[in-house]
């Protein structure tokens, strides 16, 4: 099998993946997902895609995240091996996409506007 590559975003979070056969090692910039993400929801969220396909451990995974925050950066992350596991066999997609995660999370932040304090956020008015 060769290697697939694969993209996915979250705010401003890119996650990109090279998934190919193997023990099921996760590798984040270098790192092990576990110490990357320290909480165990954001390793949840990471590993949910080959929970629901019953492909856990049969992967490797090698990622590089940048930009957003370690939340954005977790679900950046989710979608790409969600992605890459549609791309590998398309009887994974209908579980992944009942679930919510064949779906790229569209909010973003607004823009600072001007002559205002933030985005919608105004200067304090005075009348006298």
């Amino acid at each position: 099998m060769e290697v697939i590559m694969t993209l996915g975003r979250r705010k401003t979070a890119v996650a990109r993946i090279y998934l190919k056969e193997g023990e099921g090692k996760i590798t984040v910039n270098d790192r092990d997902y576990k110490e990357y993400f320290p909480t165990v929801i954001l390793q949840y969220q990471v590993v949910e895609p080959f929970n629901i396909t019953n492909t856990l451990g049969k992967y490797d995974v090698k990622v590089n995240l940048d930009g957003g925050g370690i939340t954005g950066q977790a679900e950046a992350l989710s979608l790409a091996i969600s992605r890459a596991l549609c791309k590998i066999s398309e009887e994974h997609r209908p579980a992944l996409k009942a679930k919510g995660l064949m779906r790229r999370d569209p909010r973003m932040v607004e823009r600072k506007k001007f002559g205002q304090k933030k985005a919608r956020k105004r200067f304090q008015f005075s009348k006298r």
